[in-house]
């Protein structure tokens, strides 16, 4: 799974002498669900699942985790890669018109910039309601496309550093890789620069 590899799996599909993940799809000595039983449990929320295959994307490999991965800092954890690599998709109101940002996990976003970025006059972050009803999805699980409507995208230019990121896939426990190019581009987003400078 690219520079962001889980871990500790076996080619054979034996078990591990930690009990960790193997390639069978049964449990380990430890009790812990292996990677193929994630896969297999770990269906994309419906919506997306229908986007991805609307964009022929149905052979995108979403991985379900045990635990949250709501944050970009429990997502790196889960996946074993740097928190620059997932992408959090941030819904914000522009004039109270909604605009989804995609930045990386690492870094922030400067409503000023995306402020001026969109010419609006003010520009605040959306609360819960709000990103349900534009996405289709709750905070934590919005994945960067294939949401219930079409809203301006923008993604700030530090994604496109790593080959590879990783995504929600519509629930807080389940993600996706994809190449950073396809995913800006399957999210419809222009690439700007709008991440909080250190003071």
């Amino acid at each position: 799974m690219s520079d962001c590899d889980t871990g500790a799996r076996t080619e054979t599909g034996t078990k591990t002498e930690a009990g960790t993940t193997t390639g069978t799809g049964t449990k380990t000595e430890a009790g812990e669900a292996t990677e193929t039983d994630r896969r297999a449990e770990g269906a994309a929320h419906p919506r997306f699942a229908e986007a991805l295959a609307r964009l022929g994307l149905g052979d995108v490999e979403v991985v379900r985790f045990p635990d949250s991965t709501r944050t970009a800092a429990e997502a790196a954890a889960a996946v074993g890669c740097d928190v620059s690599e997932i992408v959090k998709s941030l819904v914000f109101a522009a004039d109270g018109e909604p605009v989804l940002v995609l930045m990386d996990g690492s870094s922030r976003v400067d409503t000023e910039r995306v402020r001026r970025e969109l010419g609006a006059a003010a520009v605040t972050r959306a609360d819960a309601a709000l990103v349900r009803e534009t996405t289709g999805y709750a905070i934590g699980g919005v994945p960067p496309f294939g949401h219930r409507t079409r809203t301006r995208v923008l993604a700030d230019h530090a994604l496109l550093a790593h080959p590879v990121v990783w995504a929600a896939a519509g629930t807080p426990n389940t993600v996706f890789a994809m190449e950073s190019g396809a995913l800006v581009a399957h999210a419809g987003a222009t690439v700007v620069d709008v991440r909080e400078r250190a003071a």
